[in-house]
């Protein structure tokens, strides 16, 4: 007897929601058995609003990236402890296990690579300064700051069939590390993947209630409730994009929205790489892999494959003979190595768009028509053998470059030069990612410029990164995932870039002791404190303004001459006099710049065993006076910024550095990274045991 369908239900407003009526069957891939059902009706969208904005947004605000990081990274591993539960459900969605491991590790491995890198490269508060301090009069009593604070909204996410998990952490992970909720709306076809990814994650009970909300079925009216402080994603076809794009509210409201929609990514066989080089044989094996991997089902797939005219022949040859080895059958089968589309209706719809490329262009490897697999019922399941198209006149046609088969289609076309390589990466209008196969640098360097105006990446593949590279069609973390024009226009991931997205830049302007007391950093002119050695205090005792003024040393040819012998740095202008006079630069022989700065160490450094437990870095460091013989050096350092770790007994502290001179000339300007114990004797008896 064949198990009832599930009822999908949607989290809103703090509990599960089935919805009211029988709601779309949802049928397994390979099997066509049904699996679940879907609606969303009855649901007040607007409630759905509010109660992110109003329930959640406060408790995320309250929270400091770092928390908001170690929230995150005790989610991806709590969903990592899960993962055999998702690569089961996966299997009704046609995707192999190496197709559920992008989906699932890959979605969970990004959500915990931002949260790493939250904590490596946010501060520890809750608002995010912007490039430096504008001073804006001579007295320095009136300066500006840009800072970045989390949006008073929600964003709503409406993600693709495609990857149900991987599409909604990449999402969420940035958004919530902004101190912003989510509303979450997966493509109804592998909903259910997503809908069991969400109870796990509501189950854990690490995200504050309303953080993540989930629609599963129509979105109802809810953009009409949209606000400016309200944001949208999209991913899916760039004609539902548009229209949601255009709706009213979001238009009128400014809503911030984010579009990856239809991309004919291309790949280039750089023409160098002809048979016989390891750069075609990477080649090949990139371009089935794309062909092959999600049965196609890959918004970074290649769809156009560029090669060298001469080449050309050997190309489709070696691709239709890979192509052909590749077995299509169940998803759990262990021979299998591609599984179906996601649906009968996504076969007929990748068939159909086949035939409207036929128009351009021929098959010269595999039949969409006649299926043949190794395990599964093609008459149940939504099996595609792979299809290798090949248009012998790119520039004189259209649907090549207009048309996406979102399946395990891709069309060769020949070029005769670099310049009408490139040019046919540009007809495809924008898309995700682009990629070249060459080693030669020239050759890297003309398509890589050429063609980056029009992808939003570009993979540069060779011999030499073939076994770390990660591929063409797999978005990263810390890089931009977007692209321009027919792609969308927009941009997701690439760090820290996109939780930017979801807070609003703005320029604060006012006196430094107001200007410090909003961003939480000290800023010149503001109020400082000078009382014991600012290194004999532990974090518990530090405040930003703590300022320690040194004695002042003077340079000393000997010294200059010394730290050249001593370190090998005898550059003309610390030891010829007619060369450093002839230096547009310098009237006379100069100090070192490392020398200043090491003599600022010697300066400002408390040699006591104390709280400062290690320097590890400085950033920002000029050198802006020239210092000759006899100068005399002084050092301002200021508690600049207090970073405590959450899971450490120690933090980071940021120390604005000034050395200037005997005239009171700024002589080197930087900050200094130093990490702090938390509490002091107690770290050291710690250590003494």
């Amino acid at each position: 007897m064949t198990a009832a369908p599930r009822r999908l239900e949607s989290y809103v407003c703090g509990s599960w929601n089935p919805g009211r009526s029988e709601g779309q069957l949802l049928s397994d891939a390979a099997t066509g058995a049904p699996v679940a059902r879907i609606d969303s009706s009855g649901i007040d969208f607007a409630a759905v609003l509010d109660h992110g904005r109003r329930v959640a947004g406060p408790k995320l605000r309250e929270m400091s990236f770092h928390d908001r990081a170690a929230m995150l990274k005790a989610l991806g591993l709590a969903l990592m402890e899960r993962k055999e539960e998702f690569y089961t459900e996966s299997l009704h969605t046609g995707a192999t296990r190496s197709d559920g491991w992008i989906d699932i590790e890959g979605g969970i491995g990004t959500m915990l690579t931002f949260a790493s890198k939250a904590r490596r490269e946010l501060p520890n508060t809750r608002v995010l300064t912007d490039g430096e301090v504008e001073p804006l009069s001579k007295d320095n009593s009136f300066v500006a700051q840009h800072i970045l604070t989390p949006m008073r909204g929600v964003a709503i996410h409406i993600n693709a069939f495609n990857f149900p998990i991987w599409g909604m952490l990449e999402k969420i992970a940035p958004t919530l590390l902004a101190g912003v909720p989510c509303v979450v709306k997966p493509a109804s076809q592998t909903a259910y993947l997503t809908e069991l990814c969400v109870r796990r994650i509501i189950e854990t009970g690490i995200l504050p209630e309303g953080a993540l909300q989930l629609v599963c079925g129509s979105v109802g009216d809810m953009l009409d409730h949209v606000t400016g402080q309200d944001a949208v994603t999209f991913t899916g076809s760039a004609w539902t994009g548009r229209k949601l794009k255009s709706h009213a509210p979001v238009v009128a409201n400014s809503v911030r929205f984010t579009m990856e929609a239809d991309s004919l990514n291309a790949s280039i066989l750089g023409p160098d790489a002809g048979p016989g080089t390891p750069e075609f044989d990477l080649f090949v094996k990139e371009v089935a892999r794309e062909m092959t991997a999600k049965a196609g089902q890959k918004c970074t797939a290649i769809r156009r494959v560029i090669a060298p005219r001469a080449h050309v022949q050997a190309l489709v040859a070696a691709l239709g003979d890979r192509l052909g080895k590749t077995t299509l059958g169940l998803p759990y089968e262990e021979a299998t190595r591609m599984g179906p589309l996601a649906s009968l209706d996504q076969r007929e719809e990748v068939r159909a768009r086949i035939r409207d490329l036929q128009a351009d262009a021929e098959i010269v490897a595999g039949n969409p028509d006649e299926v043949k697999t190794g395990s599964g019922d093609a008459t149940q399941g939504a099996f595609l053998n792979p299809v290798l198209m090949y248009c012998e006149k790119p520039f004189g046609a259209s649907a090549v470059h207009e048309v996406e088969a979102f399946g395990p289609v891709s069309t060769v076309m020949p070029y005769d030069d670099l310049e009408e390589a490139v040019a046919l990466s540009h007809l495809g209008k924008g898309s995700l990612v682009s990629s070249i196969f060459t080693d030669d640098p020239a050759v890297a360097a003309d398509v890589v410029l050429g063609a980056a105006p029009f992808h939003g990446r570009v993979l540069i593949g060779n011999r030499a990164s073939a076994k770390s590279s990660t591929g063409h069609g797999s978005p990263l973390a810390p890089l931009v995932h977007g692209g321009p024009g027919r792609a969308g226009g927009g941009e997701e991931m690439g760090g820290m870039r996109g939780v930017k997205h979801y807070m609003q830049r703005t320029a604060v302007q006012g006196s430094p002791r107001l200007l410090s007391a909003v961003t939480g950093r000290w800023v010149d002119g503001a109020p400082v404190q000078h009382d014991i050695h600012p290194f004999r205090k532990s974090l518990a005792e530090l405040r930003i303004g703590d300022q320690l003024i040194t004695a002042a040393r003077q340079v000393t040819q000997e010294d200059v001459e010394h730290f050249a012998h001593f370190t090998g740095d005898t550059f003309y202008a610390h030891m010829d006099t007619e060369a450093a006079r002839a230096n547009p630069f310098f009237d006379d022989r100069v100090a070192h710049g490392y020398l200043i700065a090491s003599f600022a160490a010697g300066l400002f450094v408390e040699p006591n065993p104390g709280p400062v437990l290690a320097n590890y870095g400085v950033d920002n460091l000029r050198f802006l006076t020239p210092v000759y013989f006899g100068d005399t050096l002084q050092v301002r350092l200021t508690c600049k910024e207090i970073n405590p770790r959450a899971s450490a007994e120690h933090g980071e502290v940021r120390w604005d550095c000034q050395v200037t001179n005997q005239n009171g000339a700024v002589v080197a300007q930087y900050d200094v990274l130093t990490m702090v114990a938390k509490t002091w004797p107690a770290v050291a008896a710690q250590a003494a045991e």
